[in-house]
This record gives structure tokens, C-alpha cells and sequence, in this order.
């Protein structure tokens, strides 16, 4: 089983940046592949991006495409969600997962989640 904790959220103007993080906690955490979504009012919940268990592949939304970037570091348990050039449309309580799929971009695939950090981009 893994625990996931998210953190960094905030308010940010648009054009600025933030950076979440998500820790995890359990031995296994490096036999998930890990993936971040987002859920604004009102909205479902959609994915961003996905990072393999060996950091070798990331495959993104393309709502995020060239201004996100997922990382993850293993030996530590985390993962990481650079967000760049931050848009209103990007406000949203964003979501760390893990799932045992190899690669997935569905919300049913993933096990488990985190509490979620309120983003919210200021125009």
C-alpha cells in the first residue's frame, strides 16, 4: 500500500510558476508508475501527466504540454510537478496517484491517491 502527500500548491499570477510535490510512503514506491491530475469546480477529474517506474518515459496532457514537467526520484519517495507559464484555465486542486499499470493516463487505473493542493493562477 502507498500513502501519498501532496504539497506546494498556492496562488500564483498568470506567466509565474509553481512547483508541487507529492510524497510517498511505503518500500514499493518505485514499482508504480506515478501521475498527476487536476479537478476544477465543477469539472471531472483530468489527467496531466504520468512518469514511469524508472523515470525513463513521461507522456503529459496536451493542456500542459511544454510547460509542465513530472520528475521523480526513487531513493527518496517523491515526485515532483514543475508547472511553468501558468494559465487561470490551470486553477484546479491537483492530485498525486500511483498505479501498478505501466503507463496509464486513466483516473480508473490508478490505486491510490493523495488529499490533493489547491492551485489557483490569478489572471
Amino acid at each position: 500500500q502507498v500513502q501519498l502527500v501532496e504539497s506546494g500548491g498556492g496562488l500564483v499570477q498568470a506567466g509565474g510558476s509553481l512547483r508541487l510535490s507529492c510524497a510517498a510512503s511505503g518500500r514499493t514506491f518505485s514499482t508504480y508508475a506515478m501521475g498527476w491530475f487536476r479537478q476544477a469546480p465543477g469539472k471531472e477529474r483530468e489527467f496531466v501527466g504520468v512518469i514511469t517506474r524508472s523515470t525513463s518515459s513521461t507522456r503529459y496532457a496536451d493542456s500542459v504540454k511544454g510547460r509542465f514537467t513530472i520528475s521523480r526520484d526513487n531513493a527518496k519517495n517523491t515526485i515532483d510537478l514543475q508547472m511553468n507559464h501558468l494559465k487561470p484555465e490551470d486553477t484546479a486542486v491537483y492530485y498525486c496517484a500511483a498505479s501498478t499499470a505501466v503507463f496509464t493516463t486513466s483516473v480508473k487505473q490508478y490505486d491510490y491517491w493523495g488529499q490533493g493542493t489547491q492551485v489557483t493562477v490569478s489572471s
